[in-house]
C-alpha cells in the first residue's frame, strides 16, 4: 500500500502539470485580457469625465477624435492612446514575452508555491488564498460532514424500510431537496430567519462578528456557528439528496445477494447482516463520491452562498478573477484546487481500503 502512494504522489506533479497547461492553453486564445480590462477601464473614466467638463459634445464628435488619434495597438479601446503606454502595459503584465517563456516561467515559481501577485488587488495571490481559505473550508467541510452525517442513516433506514410510508414520505423530502437549488433555500431562510420579513435570530453577513476577537474563546465558538447556521444549512438541504438515494440504492442492491440470505439462514442477527456485512460493501459507493462531494462543496457549491451571506470565500475569489482576467488569482487558485482534489482522491483510494481491507490497490499494475 506505501508503494502504491509514492507512486499517486509522484503521479500529482504530472497531473497538475497537465491540467495547467490546458487551461493556460485556453486562456491564450479566450478573447479579453488585463490589458483590455485596464483600458476599458481608462477609457470609461476618460468619457464620465468628458461628459461632466463638455456634456454638450457629441458622442460621435468624441468618438472620431479618438479615432483620428489611433495606433496600431491589437487591443480593442487604445485607439487615441500613446502606443509607448500600450507597450509599457504588456511589459507590466508580461506579455511582451512568448507564451512558453512565461508558462516556463509560472511553473518554474508554482513549485516554490510562488503563485504571484494579483493583477488588480495588488496583493500576493498565496495570502489572497489564505485570507479566503477558512471561509471556504468553514462551509465546505461542514457542510459534507452534515450531509454524510444525515444522508448514510436516512439512507439505509428507506433501504430496510423500502416501500413503507416512512420510505415514501422521506423520499417527498428527498425530491424537494434535489429540486430545489440551494441558493433559493438560502433566500428562504433569510427571509424567515434572519430579518427578512419574520424572525431575526441570526446574522446575514461575515463568518464572524466583528467584536469576535474581544470574545472569549466558547463565546468565539458559538459566534463562529452562529453566523454558519443558515448558509451551512442552505448547502446541506440543497446537497443531502443525491447522497441520500445512493446509499439507499447501494443498500437495496447488497440486501438482495445471495450472501445476505446465507448470513441470515445461518440465523444471525439482522443488525449482524446489516452492518456486520452489507454496510461494508456497500459503503463503497457511497466512500467512491466523498472527494466529488467535498471538492463541490469547497469550491463551487459555495458559491452563490458566498454571495447572498456576504462570506468571501475561495469561490467568490476565483469566480471574481475569471470576470476581471486576473490571471495570476485564475491560475493560483487552480492550482490549489487541483492539488486539494487529487489529494482527496487519494484520501479516498486509503478510505475504500479502511472500509474494506480486501481491496489493495498496490497489487494493481
Amino acid at each position: 500500500m506505501y508503494v502504491y502512494i509514492l507512486r499517486r504522489l509522484a503521479l500529482i506533479p504530472l497531473t497538475l502539470l497537465g491540467i495547467i497547461a490546458i487551461n493556460f492553453a485556453i486562456v491564450q486564445i479566450a478573447p479579453g485580457g488585463p490589458v483590455e480590462q485596464l483600458l476599458a477601464q481608462l477609457r470609461d473614466t476618460a468619457v464620465a469625465a468628458t461628459a461632466r467638463i463638455g456634456g454638450g459634445e457629441s458622442m460621435e464628435t468624441r468618438g472620431g477624435s479618438a479615432a483620428a488619434g489611433g495606433n496600431d495597438s491589437a487591443y480593442r479601446g487604445a485607439q487615441g492612446l500613446d502606443p509607448a503606454f500600450i507597450a509599457e502595459l504588456n511589459h507590466q503584465f508580461g506579455f511582451d514575452q512568448p507564451a512558453y517563456v512565461r508558462f516556463g516561467r509560472m511553473i518554474g515559481d508554482y513549485l516554490t508555491f510562488d503563485l504571484g501577485k494579483s493583477y488588480f488587488r495588488d496583493r500576493a495571490v498565496l495570502d489572497l488564498i489564505l485570507d479566503k481559505l477558512p471561509v471556504s473550508i468553514s462551509l465546505g467541510v461542514w457542510s459534507t460532514l452534515l450531509i454524510y452525517v444525515i444522508s448514510i442513516p436516512l439512507g439505509i433506514a428507506k433501504a430496510v424500510r423500502d416501500g413503507s410510508r416512512f420510505d415514501v414520505l422521506s423520499s417527498a423530502a428527498v425530491i424537494v431537496g434535489y429540486a430545489i437549488p440551494a441558493f433559493l433555500f438560502a433566500i428562504l431562510l433569510i427571509i424567515l430567519f434572519a430579518g427578512g420579513r419574520y424572525l431575526d435570530w441570526f446574522p446575514l453577513r461575515g463568518l464572524v462578528s466583528d467584536y469576535w476577537i474581544d470574545l472569549s474563546w466558547p463565546a468565539r465558538i458559538a459566534d463562529y456557528f452562529w453566523h454558519l447556521t443558515l448558509p451551512v444549512t442552505a448547502m446541506v438541504i440543497g446537497g443531502f439528496a443525491s447522497l441520500t438515494m445512493l446509499t439507499k440504492n447501494a443498500f437495496l442492491d447488497e440486501i438482495n445477494k445471495q450472501y445476505v440470505v446465507t448470513a441470515r439462514a445461518k440465523g444471525l442477527s439482522e443488525q449482524r447482516v446489516l452492518y456486520g456485512h452489507v454496510f461494508r460493501n456497500a459503503m463503497l459507493l457511497v466512500i467512491a463520491g466523498f472527494p466529488a462531494t467535498l471538492v463541490s462543496m469547497l469550491f463551487t457549491g459555495s458559491l452563490l452562498i458566498e454571495v447572498i451571506f456576504s462570506l468571501d470565500g475561495l469561490g467568490l475569489l476565483g469566480f471574481e478573477a475569471v470576470v476581471k482576467r486576473d490571471y495570476p488569482v485564475m491560475f493560483g487558485t487552480l492550482y490549489i484546487f487541483s492539488l486539494i482534489g487529487l489529494l482527496l482522491n487519494l484520501m479516498s483510494d486509503l478510505t475504500y481500503h479502511l472500509v474494506d481491507p480486501r481491496i489493495d490497490f498496490a497489487a494493481r499494475v
